[in-house]
């Protein structure tokens, strides 16, 4: 299955660099896709229960699915994934 998410808090390659790593260490997600321009991340996976995990992997992260709380506390989160992303 292939399945899309559109995200927060996504600005850049340092984002998705850090969004790409982390959703493929996942058992069952391969070819993480992340849309800048769209605010999205796209994968494919085999179970349903994978969308849950990556639900709450990109929430952990600072990327929280659009329609989730966004707190101040995710934001900053983003800030510090976007910059690993960019030191990778």
């Amino acid at each position: 299955m292939t399945t899309t998410l559109n995200i927060q808090n996504l600005k850049c390659h340092g984002c998705a660099n850090t969004i790409r790593k982390r959703l493929s260490e996942l058992d069952d997600v391969t070819e993480v896709t992340v849309n800048n321009e769209h605010h999205s991340v796209t994968f494919d996976h085999s179970q349903d229960t994978t969308i849950t995990d990556v639900s709450r992997l990109l929430s952990q992260l600072g990327y929280p699915i659009i329609g989730e709380n966004n707190s101040f506390g995710k934001k900053a989160k983003s800030f510090v994934s976007c910059a690993i992303g960019r030191i990778d």
